[in-house]
């Protein structure tokens, strides 16, 4: 498969230019134990917004407040859905969207006026959030939201929901202590500093390939036919599985010397499940699994050892969660997530929160996702049909990247969701320390 390249235009080179150098004023966040408190500002307004009748809080004006550290908070309330929240909002780059770090927003039932739940925001960003429910009369419950996964689910504290309304953030997440996994919320940028050197230089690299259906660079430098292993005629070229070699042989040569062999990573890993799959060898059903996981072994060997270099060490398989927020039918509903399926790996639909997760407790690495689905043959089958190269990171400012390179481009990843909306990845891990060699 191969993609249309990239069209410049200079306007929005030059917008990028000035995004680049203004983004620290925009990357405004901090370690979330350094988040400025509100809790005595929550004291201040308890009787006339989060105790009030919900139509008597309908009717408050909105005001701003600065805390004592210089943070400015603006205080609202808005109705949507039978619901009515107030919504403690920090200032940021002039407006207060209610999603910059610190946020805080209380909601409950515009017509009962019963509490529905806390939210506050850890991070800059919509899609990341800790959240408290009632949980009876004298507890109360905690979820963890990233990129609708629920990272944590209905985590039990000893503290009445009501309490919470003025107490400090940091006193209720000391309640939970090392059950909350406040680490997702704090990445550290020093510890991407090999992948962003790793992606520049293969970014410098790319334009000295081009895709062709079925090629490869074998171990002597030859462009080749996958499938016969001859040499290609004019024009030569990559395709999908042969640029997933590229990067990793471009990771591996500036410590082995040498290029790894196509044939060696055609050998299936572990025998055939059955007779079955053998039976449809012809199609090439597993080779993007097969091709994937011999790369990932081979990484292995070299950044770990030999004894380190088995399936159950380089495949992803761990599941950091196991619910998700579907807004498919247009309002949010909560959905079990199956999690790793073997020979077959994830969903794409929780593929984000997933790498997230990883960059945030593998940093140091980036993935080979073979992808895959199910074909409606007879019997029904399981076809890997493409590769490519997934790297999620932390920048410089702490935002969330997910890059993503295929057949012998750079491309992005909400195209990648779009082109295999009902697909799999099955994904293995290859360490990176920053030197690139193709």
């Amino acid at each position: 498969m191969s993609f249309s390249a990239y069209k410049y235009n200079p306007k929005w080179i030059f917008l990028g230019i000035l995004l680049f150098l203004f983004w620290p004023v925009f990357a405004a966040d901090v370690h979330t134990s350094s988040i400025q408190d509100d809790s005595a500002l929550r004291v201040s307004i308890q009787d006339t917004w989060l105790t009030e009748t919900p139509s008597a809080v309908v009717r408050n004006r909105p005001f701003v407040r600065n805390l004592p550290g210089g943070v400015s908070v603006q205080v609202r309330a808005e109705a949507r859905n039978n619901e009515i929240s107030v919504i403690l909002a920090r200032e940021r780059n002039g407006s207060y969207p209610g999603w910059a770090q610190g946020s805080w927003i209380y909601t409950r039932n515009i017509n009962t006026g019963a509490s529905l739940r806390i939210r506050m925001f850890m991070r800059s960003d919509p899609q990341m959030y800790v959240q408290w429910r009632p949980l009876g009369n004298d507890k109360s419950q905690i979820d963890l939201v990233l990129y609708d996964a629920y990272i944590v689910r209905g985590l039990p504290i000893g503290i009445p929901f009501e309490r919470l309304l003025t107490m400090p953030v940091e006193e209720v997440l000391g309640a939970a202590g090392s059950r909350f996994p406040r680490r997702y919320f704090d990445p550290d940028p020093r510890l991407y500093r090999n992948i962003i050197a790793f992606v520049s230089k293969m970014r410098a690299a790319l334009p000295a390939i081009t895709y062709e259906d079925d090629g490869a660079i074998d171990e002597t430098g030859s462009y080749v036919l996958i499938q016969t292993l001859q040499r290609q005629s004019a024009p030569v070229g990559i395709n999908c599985s042969g640029f997933a070699k590229w990067v990793v042989d471009g990771i591996l040569r500036p410590v082995t010397k040498r290029r790894l062999s196509v044939r060696s990573l055609k050998e299936p890993v572990t025998p055939r499940i059955s007779s079955l799959a053998a039976n449809f060898e012809d199609r090439d059903s597993l080779f993007g699994l097969d091709w994937t996981r011999n790369l990932a072994l081979e990484a292995a060997k070299v950044f770990r050892s030999p004894a380190y270099a088995i399936l159950e060490n380089v495949e992803v398989r761990q599941e950091t969660f196991a619910a998700l927020i579907d807004r498919s039918r247009g309002t949010a509903a909560i959905k079990s997530y199956p999690g790793f399926l073997l020979n077959a790996g994830f969903s794409m639909e929780g593929l984000r929160p997933l790498l997230y997760t990883l960059a945030i407790n593998e940093p140091g690495n980036i993935y080979l996702a073979s992808v895959n689905q199910e074909r409606n043959t007879v019997p029904p089958q399981r076809q890997h049909y493409h590769v490519a190269v997934l790297v999620p990171y932390f920048n410089e400012y702490g935002n969330f990247q997910i890059l993503v390179f295929e057949s012998a481009e750079e491309t992005n990843f909400a195209g990648f969701l779009r082109r295999h909306p009902l697909g799999m990845a099955n994904l293995v891990r290859i360490p990176v320390e920053g030197a690139f060699e193709p």
